[in-house]
């Protein structure tokens, strides 16, 4: 099975007003987006993190939860984590790491901002980085920020699946 979200924004104290995140500190989301990846991914699942894992977490502290969570972890990076390297990325436990969108299935773009994606363009752009903006009006295009999946992965292959029966 395949998972995906975006903008964790681990150790990120500021997110929880800026986007009015429904925890009384950054200890409980940290906490309960970690257990919500625990208890929705496995050790044989895929999961994609669309950018805006962490902020000011050092190299330690993140490889500590990155590491000790199930999955395949690929990670494309958002206007956060563009600060530290590839390699970084990989040291701190994720298996596959992307500084620009992919393409999945040859018709999902992947991103962490959303893309330009015209009705006459035989793509959909499954994105983050707008937090709580839905863009409900773009058949083209879903925002999986935490804000908008319940703070807890949601599954790839059902979007895909939803996606390909609309005929987009």
């Amino acid at each position: 099975m395949n998972y995906i979200w975006s903008d964790l924004h681990l150790n990120h104290e500021a997110v929880l007003r800026y986007e009015n995140r429904p925890f009384n500190s950054v200890q409980e989301m940290n906490k309960t987006l970690i257990k919500n990846w625990r208890e929705t991914v496995s050790s044989k699942d895929t999961i994609f993190n669309l950018g805006d894992v962490s902020f000011k977490t050092t190299k330690d502290e993140l490889e500590k939860i990155i590491k000790n969570l199930p999955g395949k972890k690929v990670l494309i990076f958002g206007n956060h984590d563009r600060s530290k390297s590839l390699s970084w990325w990989r040291d701190v436990g994720f298996d596959e790491v992307y500084p620009y969108p992919i393409i999945y299935e040859g018709f999902f773009m992947l991103s962490h901002e959303p893309l330009y994606i015209g009705p006459e363009m035989p793509y959909v752009n499954i994105h983050g980085h707008t937090h709580g903006e839905c863009f409900d009006n773009y058949v083209q295009r879903m925002n999986v920020s935490v804000e908008n999946i319940e703070y807890k992965p949601v599954s790839l292959d059902d979007i895909v699946f939803k996606f390909k029966r609309e005929d987009v």
